[in-house]
């Protein structure tokens, strides 16, 4: 294997002007530029990366911790991501939790190990323990989707975005309005897309009815069951006429349900959710959500990471972005 010092010989340069051309640091002249390139590439010569490591105190390599690969949400972050990162010659190394939220810890402490430069979170929580965990870990991290108040992030509004959902279907003439919601230790998804639910439904003498209210998981079968214990626990006489879920996989799994039990949406039961995903605009009736801009989210925390780490600094930065309503004809 070739070395640095093989090189310079080669191309009749010092070890220092070839290590100054493989990192693009420094001055180096026109001419021996030419040459060591020349003699790279004639020599196939690929420079080792534990070295380079070594001598830059970088490695190249962002840790990226998702709650779940398989989501639309997640692809399109870290398309976002890997657009910015490949650009500026980073590789991700990509970990999932699952959903289970006490794996992000667990992650944050192994990509750290791994000696990752920074590490980009989509965490499902903010909890003290986790965010305490951060600031201990003295590299640069970038949450996205969730805040923290000592920790760089990329937000989505989800307080107006749900506000504005709520009055929609309140100004398409429904009244009595359910809710299919996540456990709120989710900031973002669980509490305030509720607390916007609930706010606006006061604003508007709106009663939110306790057998109307559910907390469930994310995926589509907990969307179902969930609409299937709110009809039940209703009545046939206590009927929401209908249903906002913090996702729009909530929101299909309980219209699955409803047209099951032959309830014409949105004629009966109208149903809205969040996150403008693809199936959304082909389950019948497309269903009405909010589009909010997940692969912007990855640039922008690619980018926030980045300047973190040119900077060497953990001073925390916040940015949050905006949404689209679309309404369609499940409401």
């Amino acid at each position: 294997m070739l070395t640095i010092k093989q090189i310079a010989e080669m191309a009749n340069v010092s070890r220092a002007t070839v290590s100054r051309v493989l990192n693009d640091s420094g001055y180096v002249s026109v001419d021996a530029r030419k040459r060591v390139l020349e003699t790279i590439e004639k020599t196939g010569y690929v420079p080792s990366q534990h070295a380079k490591s070594l001598r830059t105190k970088q490695t190249k390599v962002i840790g990226v911790i998702l709650p779940k690969i398989s989501t639309e949400t997640s692809s399109r972050v870290v398309d976002g991501l890997n657009n910015v990162f490949q650009e500026y010659g980073y590789h991700i190394l990509l970990t999932t939790t699952n959903l289970e939220s006490d794996k992000e810890i667990e992650y944050l402490r192994l990509l750290k190990s791994r000696q990752v430069d920074g590490i980009i979170l989509l965490a499902t929580n903010t909890d003290e323990l986790l965010a305490a965990e951060i600031e201990q870990l003295n590299i640069p991290v970038v949450a996205i989707g969730q805040e923290f108040n000592r920790v760089s992030c990329v937000v989505y509004d989800d307080y107006h975005a749900a506000r504005d959902l709520t009055q929609t279907i309140i100004d398409k003439g429904y009244r009595k309005i359910a809710f299919i919601g996540v456990d709120e230790a989710d900031k973002a998804v669980g509490y305030l897309r509720k607390k916007a639910f609930l706010d606006v439904m006061a604003e508007n003498g709106l009663n939110a009815r306790e057998e109307w209210l559910a907390v469930t998981s994310f995926d589509l079968v907990a969307g179902y069951e969930a609409m299937k214990t709110i009809i039940e626990q209703a009545g046939e006489n206590r009927l929401p006429e209908a249903v906002f879920a913090v996702t729009d996989r909530l929101a299909i799994g309980a219209m699955q349900y409803l047209k099951e039990k032959n309830i014409r949406i949105p004629q009966q039961i109208g149903v809205a959710g969040i996150g403008a995903s693809d199936l959304s605009r082909y389950v019948q009736p497309a269903l009405t959500t909010v589009e909010y801009y997940n692969k912007e989210a990855g640039i922008e925390g690619a980018r926030m990471l980045l300047d973190q780490i040119r900077e060497n600094s953990n001073c925390p930065k916040k940015i949050v972005l905006g949404y689209r309503l679309i309404v369609r004809g499940s409401i």
